[in-house]
């Protein structure tokens, strides 16, 4: 039983890492899928926790993802076999690569096809951060914190690392506040 866990969570992590290209958000919906919806190791509400920690950790999401899936599933050994699975098919895929780009590399074909990858990439974002809204339960209210957090990025000189410490201790000072609110 245990083995079969540890072949399907690598199988799983394995594909993920091969069919999703643009990393990072482009990979959640397919993530989601085989992990909520397919497989139902994790509902929606664990999703989107995982997916901050995920984010918020050093490294790359699908490895951070992996990791986390794995070691609530299978422990340990269910951490690194899902981590396995995600890293190796990209492995492979850059050491292919790294032979053969120099031949490739300013081909018409080959450039055609990643100026096609830039926009399927946002799209594959864009629903990422509708589904994973959905998840988070972000109504008309809770929205105009990520859209001023998208605004203060895009139109101010402050960095995404300032933003995001602006953002956290805001947060709190907001959640504190709610909750002694809350108590009275």
């Amino acid at each position: 039983m245990k083995k079969n866990i540890y072949f399907r969570l690598f199988l799983v992590f394995f594909k993920i890492g091969a069919f999703t290209i643009g990393g990072g958000y482009a990979m959640v919906p397919l993530i989601k899928e085989a992990l909520v919806d397919k497989n139902g190791w994790l509902n929606d509400e664990e999703f989107v926790d995982g997916l901050a920690i995920a984010q918020s950790t050093p490294g790359i999401l699908a490895v951070n993802t992996a990791i986390i899936t794995g070691s609530k599933i299978a422990g340990k050994i269910g951490a690194i076999v899902a981590a396995l699975g995600a890293v190796l098919p990209s492995f492979f895929m850059i050491l292919i690569l790294a032979t053969t780009l120099s031949s490739v590399r300013n081909t018409p074909m080959f450039v055609a096809f990643f100026n096609g990858l830039k926009p399927v990439t946002v799209a594959l974002i864009f629903i990422s951060v509708i589904k994973m809204a959905k998840g988070a339960k972000v109504n008309l209210k809770t929205s105009i914190i990520p859209l001023s957090i998208g605004l203060l990025v895009a139109y101010t000189p402050l960095s995404p690392i300032s933003v995001i410490i602006i953002t956290m201790v805001v947060g709190n000072i907001y959640f504190a506040w709610k909750d002694k609110r809350g108590k009275k």
